[in-house]
């Protein structure tokens, strides 16, 4: 059921599982999976921002009618909310890939042996709401 989520949508409920990246825990800004440097750092990424939904930070924006929207915090991480595309050191701008997916598809190519281990995303959020 967990590898469902290359081909899909994450599944929210399971919170604390960042899919093929890794586990969300311990919060303390390093990682033990480390089979490429993308993958690192897409783990990375999607771990800091499970940490600040967790801390308050970065809340959570549903409408109930779909036009006004309502903020309100959620400590638990909406990752099917979420896409990122990576902006360097190699733009892959063709894509927005979901939050746990895989990155073995993609990160051919993708990792510059010049620059190093520094990785570069834009993260977008799905808001369902006219006006906030």
């Amino acid at each position: 059921m967990l590898t469902s989520t290359n081909v899909a949508l994450p599944i929210d409920a399971l919170f604390w599982c960042l899919g093929s990246q890794g586990s969300a825990y311990p919060l303390t800004g390093t990682t033990n999976y480390r089979d490429t440097p993308i993958q690192a750092a897409t783990l990375l990424m999607e771990k800091l921002n499970y940490k600040l939904h967790r801390q308050g930070i970065v809340w959570e924006t549903r409408g109930e009618d779909g036009a006004i929207c309502y903020q309100y915090p959620d400590p638990i991480l909406p990752k099917s909310r979420y896409r990122y595309q990576m902006s360097s050191p190699i733009p892959d701008a063709a894509w927005c890939h979901p939050y746990t997916t895989t990155t073995t598809l993609w990160e051919a190519g993708h990792d510059n042996p010049v620059t190093g281990d520094n990785f570069g995303f834009v993260q977008w959020r799905k808001r369902n709401c006219v006006f906030l």
